[in-house]
């Protein structure tokens, strides 16, 4: 139940068919990987993003670990990704005894800076990450290119971007794999869930060995093989059918959720245009030919000062408002396992203080929008 005196953070969406369909598939007995419901999600999600293949996984972070043992990393690989960015990012491929190598992100978008990726690689460079942070495309045009001319991978940690589009073209498709995510705070959610977006096809049987434990289990029931052995390394990567079917009500149902999103978002960001401009606060950036999928809304405030301040502000009105990453380039895991390109992150650490998050979730009614509004508007920023 939600507390009704105070509009918390997030809180997910229930579809219509959501527990009919969780009753089917324990009824079914067919509650393992790769039941009907598997292949109901994945064929929704293959028609949302255009990707060639999709394997379902139990988490965003393990399809990032699947394409780290896709590609084959080494130790002392390095891998150019951004440091303002979720831990799993680096952590996929630091597994793998590969090297992050954080570069800064751009002021606007707060994206990979595409104009400083050319100078962190080296001649053990194997791929570049990119993350859409809050579902905004980085400079994809660029990034392909600087990959395609250095002959490395591209991967899209997609985990913001379901639903998004560059230029009409949807985030997940880019990359030649995509690792999206269906956490209990992702737009489409199954409480813990991802998969893994293959835009190339010679990586899809591979993928299928990695995912079921290094075996080729998914070849023998499709009759292909008359036995199923351990033929790679791998692990158990693959989600319940259970998952599966809390996933397929709400992919079927993304269109409803998108647009309730895009209704918050969208008053947000008229309901505090002016009271940003006069207080030196920051709208979320989004540029033209981009289409973002309402993933969060964010603010950037004038100094961690006033970030923390307008977190305790929101709190005393009942409202739950949140800060986001910290970058992975100076925590003590980042300096351990990584490096970071010249020039340092700057960007990333300014805006790391000074970014909070407003609520956002499909639940949310008029009035609690209207709340929401009159809170942040409530608060006088401080100065640095």
């Amino acid at each position: 139940m939600i507390d009704l005196s105070t509009i918390p953070f997030n809180h997910p969406h229930l579809a219509a068919n959501e527990l009919d369909y969780l009753a089917e598939a324990v009824r079914g007995g067919l509650t393992s990987g790769d039941g009907p419901f598997t292949r109901r999600a994945t064929a929704l999600l293959r028609e949302l993003t255009g990707a060639r293949q999709a394997l379902l996984t139990t988490s965003c972070t393990h399809a990032l670990e699947m394409s780290a043992i896709l590609l084959g990393l080494r130790p002392g690989d390095e891998v150019v990704m951004p440091s303002f960015t979720f831990v799993s990012t680096a952590n996929a491929y630091a597994l793998r005894g590969a090297v992050p190598v954080f570069a800064d992100c751009r002021p606007d978008t707060l994206n990979l800076d595409e104009r400083l990726v050319e100078a962190a690689l080296t001649e053990r460079t194997r791929a570049i990450v990119v993350v859409h942070y809050a579902g905004v495309a980085c400079a994809m045009e660029t990034l392909c290119a600087i990959a395609d001319r250095h002959g490395l991978a591209l991967i899209e940690d997609n985990a913001h971007g379901l639903g998004g589009s560059h230029h009409g073209r949807p985030l997940g498709s880019f990359g030649r794999m995509a690792a999206q995510s269906f956490h209990v705070t992702k737009n489409a959610q199954c409480g813990e869930g991802g998969a893994l977006l293959l835009n190339d096809d010679d990586l899809v049987a591979g993928a299928e060995i990695v995912r079921e434990k290094g075996t080729d289990r998914s070849r023998f029931f499709r009759g292909q093989v008359d036995k199923y052995r351990w033929v790679e390394i791998g692990s158990s990567y693959l989600p319940s059918d259970v998952l599966a079917a809390q996933l397929t009500a709400q992919l079927e149902e993304f269109g409803t959720i998108q647009a309730r999103r895009h209704r918050v978002w969208d008053a947000y960001h008229a309901g505090l245009a002016d009271w940003a401009d006069a207080h030196g606060v920051t709208r979320p950036t989004v540029p033209p030919g981009l289409a973002h999928p309402a993933h969060l809304y964010y603010l950037l405030m004038p100094c961690l000062g006033s970030r923390q301040g307008i977190i305790a502000h929101l709190a005393e009105r009942g409202v739950r408002a949140a800060f986001h990453y910290q970058p992975l380039h100076t925590a003590p895991a980042g300096l351990r396992y990584g490096r970071t390109a010249e020039g340092g992150c700057p960007v990333t650490e300014d805006v790391a203080d000074r970014l909070v998050r407003l609520p956002l979730f499909t639940g949310l009614t008029d009035s609690d929008i209207t709340r929401v509004i009159e809170a942040v508007r409530s608060y006088t920023p401080r100065t640095p």
